[in-house]
């Protein structure tokens, strides 16, 4: 695995940049800073789930909820036309549309680019795929919610009945928190990629887009997790 991550592209392209820099400069200083920077870049790698699947030849994809997994080939766009019109459809498809811009926009890029970026699409595919999870949730937290709702106006409520509707309106409340901010997320990242593409040789950035993506990823699953829960029950 440390080997793999050695010989990762992006790590060696920032041995190259050093020694070249180095070379032209014959700045002292650049090369434990470079060797700094390439063995922690290798470390981080070789700790990387989605890195180590690749290596050892499984997923490139992060696992996905088990809502996911009933579609696993089928596209996100496909899977948000099932979900009944209105806001929530709505909300996914626009991000949707610029999440395939923002892959769009690393496939077309050039080849230092795609090489800085190699981890960021299978990530983008998994988060995805997870908006569309947690959307499906909503929509069946919702049709249970009104059913709640026309069986308390049709008889005294109970404690009970009044707790599961207060449950399933923060569970949706959550979803449409999240799908809101999962679009606007997914344009500052379309912003990330395009500074990326001017300074590609700044690793930061390209970490730093990864730490959003993960985070990102973490919060979808959690809350498709939470709906998947709340429907079994």
């Amino acid at each position: 695995m440390l080997r793999a991550a050695a010989l990762r592209p992006i790590n060696v392209m920032i041995l190259v940049i050093g020694a070249g820099i180095f070379v032209t400069t014959l700045a002292w200083w650049l090369l434990p800073l470079t060797l700094v920077t390439y063995a922690s870049l290798a470390f981080l790698a070789a700790r990387d789930p989605i890195f180590q699947r690749k290596v050892l030849g499984g997923d490139t994809v992060p696992k996905a909820s088990p809502n996911a997994g009933e579609g696993s080939d089928v596209s996100p766009e496909r899977r948000a036309r099932w979900l009944p019109r209105g806001e929530t459809r709505q909300k996914v498809e626009a991000a949707l549309d610029v999440y395939r811009k923002v892959v769009a926009a690393i496939e077309t890029s050039d080849d230092v680019t795609r090489a800085v970026l190699d981890d960021v699409i299978p990530r983008l595919h998994a988060a995805a795929d997870r908006l569309v999870d947690v959307a499906q949730g909503r929509e069946k937290a919702a049709e249970v919610a009104r059913d709640l709702s026309r069986d308390t106006g049709s008889a005294a409520p109970t404690s009970a009945r009044q707790e599961n509707l207060r449950d399933l309106e923060n569970r949706i409340n959550a979803a449409d928190t999240e799908i809101s901010g999962t679009y606007q997320e997914l344009q500052d990242l379309r912003a990330k990629v395009v500074r990326i593409s001017i300074d590609s040789e700044n690793p930061a950035r390209a970490n730093d887009l990864n730490a959003s993506l993960d985070g990102l990823n973490a919060r979808l699953e959690a809350l498709g997790e939470l709906m998947t829960r709340q429907e079994e029950r």
